[in-house]
């Protein structure tokens, strides 16, 4: 028989181990969850002078210790919409230089575009969170608001995939014009059920990106953007979110899958766009 002392540690290392298996496997959840949502990239792969003549490097305070980095550029040419902005909010992975191909469309259209990266992305400092992602987008509405001086009814925010939620919060918290989704998802849950649905998701996931309970509230012209070919986020997300909104709105296919590039797609893209231009000048 072991000595007393050595059965007393033995049952405490036993005690010990039934109190931190939960709290092990509780962490490892919280970081796969973490990992699924977010992951970013720090090295830019992209100049922005690759789509524009003379872009501007911004980088402005977002919430109380975070810097975000984002790029300003104006209209090309002078006309009908030169004198309105789309504040882009990219999706969960990589950074701003990753999506050269979306902002090319939109500035094709005669907009200025605005995009940023997320704290924790490319050269934004910190680490992203879903209220820090909220945070940033106001940051970069702010941004353009004082020191650019468009009004409320000349910016239209505009998302991809999470970047769709980030862009609706923006809608509830700040006047726009109009709101764009392009790839975006109901909530994160949803799609944490249908990738896991072995999982009691529902009960274990702390981060919600609830974009459908937001968008009857949002009362301004909205587009929905999505592609049948999508293999990440079904198509009956864009649906469902196209059901929740109120009038006024569009809604648009696309084609390619999640993450592919935009050039096989942008007819479509720029007759969606021309689209939604005739219904903010018809109200």
């Amino acid at each position: 028989m072991p000595p007393q002392g050595l059965q007393n540690r033995n049952r405490i290392k036993n005690v010990l181990g039934i109190l931190l298996t939960p709290l092990v496997l509780y962490l490892l959840l919280r970081l796969f969850e973490y990992v699924q949502v977010y992951q970013p990239r720090t090295e830019l792969v992209h100049a922005p002078t690759d789509i524009h003549p003379s872009p501007e490097e911004v980088y402005l305070p977002s919430g109380d210790a975070y810097r975000i980095h984002g790029w300003f550029f104006s209209a090309v040419e002078d006309g009908p919409w030169s004198d309105w902005v789309v504040l882009i909010s990219h999706g969960n992975g990589g950074n701003i230089s990753y999506r050269l191909g979306l902002y090319e469309i939109w500035l094709r259209e005669g907009f200025s575009v605005m995009v940023y990266d997320y704290r924790g992305y490319g050269r934004s400092s910190g680490r992203p969170s879903e209220e820090g992602t909220y945070q940033d987008a106001v940051a970069a509405y702010q941004w353009l608001r004082q020191e650019k001086r468009f009004p409320t009814d000349k910016i239209i925010a505009m998302g991809e995939s999470l970047g769709g939620a980030v862009a609706t919060e923006l809608a509830v918290r700040q006047p726009i014009a109009a709101l764009v989704l392009q790839s975006t998802f109901t909530r994160i849950i949803d799609i944490g059920k249908e990738l896991f649905p072995f999982l009691p998701v529902e009960t274990l996931s702390t981060i919600n990106y609830d974009t459908r309970s937001k968008l009857p509230s949002v009362k301004i012209p909205k587009l929905i953007l999505h592609s049948r070919e999508d293999g990440m986020i079904p198509f009956h997300h864009a649906e469902k979110n196209h059901a929740a909104c109120p009038e006024p709105k569009l809604f648009g296919e696309i084609t390619g899958g999640h993450n592919d590039p935009l050039h096989a797609t942008a007819e479509a893209y720029h007759r969606h766009i021309a689209r939604l231009k005739d219904l903010i000048r018809d109200l």
